[in-house]
This record gives structure tokens, sequence and C-alpha cells, in this order.
């Protein structure tokens, strides 16, 4: 219990893919402009995680070594597809507003990453944990950038209004610059509350 705790605290927190790792950076700055968006991305990469470490977990002793990368990317395509049917079938403004990032969710080098050290590596038990660990902390990092962005670009979260027609929100955190001072804000927000938390003890 003590490891699978210790599994999943580290991709949530400790080893966090966004405000850690820094990895796939790609959709976290360019979907992040709406709660809803980065919600609904960072689920989908927790779908696509999730899926294909148990897959891998249980399949991995069975792929040559030589097909190894291949094979993951197939198994991890085969749940990116899936995402994307399923979020045109139940929510066509998303699957809009996500467009191509859906699909690109498949060279995520988080997810191959995972597959590759983790999945390949360890049981199934400890590979769910592990994905579920890296794919909500994945979740929790767009949804606070979004948030952010959200709130000072548009005075909106989750497109309800918390200010006036008349109010003037920061323009520039709705635009691309916006994403890399939000991350920047946003990652030395947690290190010096790590470190203060650091210093307690």
């Amino acid at each position: 219990m003590n490891e699978a705790l210790n599994i999943f605290t580290r991709g949530f927190v400790r080893e966090n893919p966004v405000t850690k790792m820094l990895l796939g950076l790609c959709p976290v700055l360019a979907v992040t402009t709406t709660a809803i968006n980065g919600l609904g991305m960072g689920l989908a990469t927790t779908f696509v995680l999730l899926g294909s470490n148990v897959v891998i977990a249980l399949a991995s002793k069975a792929i040559p070594s030589t097909v190894r990368i291949p094979s993951f990317i197939l198994v991890i395509a085969t749940f990116v597809t899936i995402v994307d049917l399923l979020i045109q079938a139940f929510s066509p403004e998303l699957n809009q507003s996500l467009g191509i990032f859906i699909p690109l969710i498949v060279v995520n080098c988080m997810i191959l990453g995972r597959a590759e050290a983790f999945a390949s590596r360890n049981g199934l038990w400890y590979s769910i944990i592990d994905a579920i660990g890296m794919g909500l902390g994945f979740t929790f990092a767009l949804l606070l950038l979004s948030i952010f962005r959200e709130v000072l670009g548009a005075g909106t979260i989750f497109n309800i209004p918390l200010v006036g027609e008349d109010a003037s929100t920061i323009l520039v955190f709705a635009l691309p610059p916006g994403a890399f001072a939000g991350l920047g804000l946003i990652i030395a927000g947690l290190n010096s509350l790590e470190k203060k938390m650091g210093d307690k003890k």
C-alpha cells in the first residue's frame, strides 16, 4: 500500500509531468484558454495513459524488443482513436475546441515515456496506479493553468462570467504569450510553496 501511494504521489506531485518534468507542453500551452478545454484534454490524456499502461503491462513480455517502440505507439494510437471518437460523439463543441490536439496525444512524450519506463517493466497494479497519478497530475496542471488564463484573460470560469461586461481583462493571458507567462508563474508559485513547506519540516 505504501508503495502504491508513493507511485501515485510521485506522478501527481514530485514528478508532475507539467510542473516538474515539463513534458507534453505543446497541448498544455495551446488548449488551456478555458477551463473546459484544459479539463477535457487532461481527462482524454488520462484515459489514453491508463488504457495504454494496462495493455502494455499485460503484453510487455510478448512484445519482441526489436518492435517495442512501434508496438507501444500502436497501442497508444488505438486508445487515442477511441477517445477521439467518444469526444466527437458526445461533445462536438469540445472536439471542435481541442481540434488537432486530441489526435496529437499519440506523440505525447509523457505517455510513451511511461509505457517504456514504467508499464513495460512493472506489474499491472502498479502500472494502473502510475497512470492514474501521472494522468491526474497532468489534468490538475492543465486545469490550474486554464482557470488562471480564463479568469484573467476573459473574466470567466467554465464560461461563467465573473465580472461585468464593462470590466477590463488582461487580454495577454488569452493569447499564446499568456500561456508561457501563466505556466511560469504557476511553476514559480508551486516551487515557492514547496520550499516553504520543506523549510517548516
